[in-house]
C-alpha cells in the first residue's frame, strides 16, 4: 500500500485538487439575475408586512410576485416605496440605489402614476410631474427635506424614459406597467381606467418610444372588475380606501402582471417562471 502511494503520489495530489475545486464550484453562489420592482404603494405597501393599515392588511402586488418564479434561478427584489411618484422616487435617491446594483441580464419592472398628479412645488409633498410625455419643464424651489433646492420638473414621460434608458444602459431589460385601476365606479363599470390622455396611455407611449416591454395592467384589471361587478370587487379586493388592495386584490393584480409577462413570449423573464 505504501509503495502504491509513493508511486502514485502525484496523481493522488492532482485528484485531491480537482475534488477540492469541484466542491468549491458547487458551493459558490451562482450569479443569478435579479428581477427588480420599482413603484408606489400599490406595488409595495408600507413595511410590506400587511399589518399596519387596517385589520385586513394592505398589500402591493409586488409582495406575491416571487411565488411565480424559480428562486434557484432568479432573485426577486421589491424596491417600491409608498407615496412616491415617478419624480420623487428619483429625487429621494431610490433609483440611484437600484441602478448601482443593476447588472447585465437583470430586469426592472416599473409602475408609477398614482402620485404624479397635483401641484408641482407644494410644501406637503412636491412630487407631481407635468402631464404627458413631452419635453415640457418648469423650474421652482423644492422644499422637501431631501431636496431643499431649485429643481427642474419634467413630464411623467420624461421620468419614465429615464428609468428605462438608465436600465438599458446597464444591460438590464425594462418593463413598464400602466397603473392599476382605483376602486371607482360609474354606471356599474370600473371607472379607474387610464387610457389615451392619461397615465395608462402615457405609459404605453413611453414603451413605444423606448422599445421597452409594456403590460397594460390597468386595462387587464379593469376588464376583470367589469366582469366581476362592483359589489364583489369592493367586498373582495378592498377594505379601507379606493386605491390600496388587501391580500386578495394584491394577489389578483400579481396574477395579471404575470399574465402580462407571458403575453410577451420574447421577454427573457419568462424562462424563470415556475412551470405550473
Amino acid at each position: 500500500m505504501k509503495n502504491f502511494i509513493r508511486k502514485n503520489a502525484g496523481k493522488l495530489m492532482l485528484l485531491a485538487a480537482v475534488v477540492s475545486l469541484s466542491s468549491f464550484a458547487l458551493i459558490r453562489p451562482q450569479d443569478k439575475p435579479t428581477f427588480y420592482m420599482i413603484g408606489d404603494s400599490t406595488v409595495k405597501n408600507g413595511r410590506d408586512d400587511g399589518q399596519h393599515l387596517g385589520p385586513d392588511g394592505l398589500w402591493g402586488w409586488g409582495h406575491y410576485i416571487h411565488e411565480y418564479f424559480d428562486s434557484t434561478k432568479i432573485n426577486i427584489e421589491n424596491d417600491a416605496l409608498g407615496g412616491t411618484s415617478s419624480r420623487s422616487f428619483m429625487n429621494m435617491g431610490l433609483w440611484d440605489k437600484v441602478l448601482a446594483k443593476l447588472k447585465p441580464g437583470d430586469f426592472v419592472i416599473m409602475q408609477f402614476g398614482h402620485n404624479d398628479g397635483g401641484a408641482l412645488f407644494d410644501t406637503a409633498r412636491a412630487r407631481a410631474t407635468i402631464n404627458g410625455v413631452g419635453d415640457e419643464q418648469k423650474d421652482g424651489f423644492n422644499p422637501m427635506p431631501y431636496m431643499k433646492k431649485q429643481e427642474t420638473v419634467h413630464t411623467y414621460g420624461w421620468y419614465m424614459r429615464k428609468y428605462i434608458n438608465d436600465a438599458k444602459a446597464k444591460g438590464a431589460t425594462a418593463i413598464i406597467c400602466s397603473p392599476i385601476p382605483r376602486n371607482s365606479w360609474k354606471d356599474g363599470k370600473a371607472a379607474g381606467r387610464n387610457a389615451g390622455n392619461n397615465y395608462g396611455g402615457w405609459a404605453q407611449q413611453v414603451a413605444q418610444q423606448t422599445g421597452a416591454y409594456f403590460i397594460d395592467l390597468n386595462k387587464m384589471i379593469s376588464d376583470d372588475y367589469d366582469q366581476e361587478g362592483e359589489e364583489k370587487v369592493k367586498s373582495t379586493y378592498f377594505h379601507t380606501d379606493h386605491t390600496h388592495t388587501i391580500e386578495a386584490g394584491a394577489r389578483l393584480n400579481s396574477k395579471f402582471v404575470i399574465d402580462g409577462i407571458k403575453a410577451n413570449p420574447d421577454l427573457a423573464l419568462n424562462k424563470y417562471l415556475l412551470q405550473k
